[in-house]
């Protein structure tokens, strides 16, 4: 294989149209009693700037302590989490396309490790963004809890 190389920082990208005004679509990853029926099982609180929270999966017995450093209310969220030694920030923007359309991005940085790592982790990141916010869109448009995350790795 010819050596291939980084040029950039890598960056994890996902995005969808979410049909529900930007306010709710907020609030569904703001609010541990909407998101933890598409995303995580449990949260110590609220996506509030300067929050210090813990996020558990129960279904995968892990946990990921999140850091919120900046909320614009109905616009945008951004946190760190993971390793504190290696953490990552998100970036959450919800854009108004119409009184009840949302288009949501999700943007991830701070990727370390070889190259081959880091490619992995970006993968890992955009599937796993895109199976919430396709979690997120079936909850709000169609009122299913389609358990996409939970299901995402099954147990073997």
């Amino acid at each position: 294989m010819e050596r291939l190389e980084l040029t950039h920082e890598p960056a994890a990208y996902a995005c969808m149209v979410v049909r529900r005004p930007a306010e709710e679509v907020f609030a569904a990853f703001a609010d541990p009693a909407v998101t933890t029926r598409v995303w995580y099982s449990r949260s110590s609180g609220p996506m509030a700037e300067g929050a210090e929270l813990t996020w558990e999966w129960a279904t995968y017995g892990v946990s990921v302590e999140v850091r919120v450093r900046e909320v614009v209310d109905h616009r945008m969220i951004r946190f760190e989490w993971g390793n504190y030694d290696q953490p990552t920030s998100v970036e959450l923007t919800f854009t108004p396309r119409a009184a009840d359309v949302t288009f949501v991005e999700v943007t991830e940085t701070g990727f370390q490790g070889t190259g081959d790592e880091a490619v992995r982790w970006v993968n890992d990141t955009v599937g796993g963004f895109t199976t919430v916010l396709c979690a997120v869109k079936a909850l709000l448009e169609h009122g299913i809890e389609l358990n996409a995350v939970p299901d995402h790795h099954p147990a073997a």
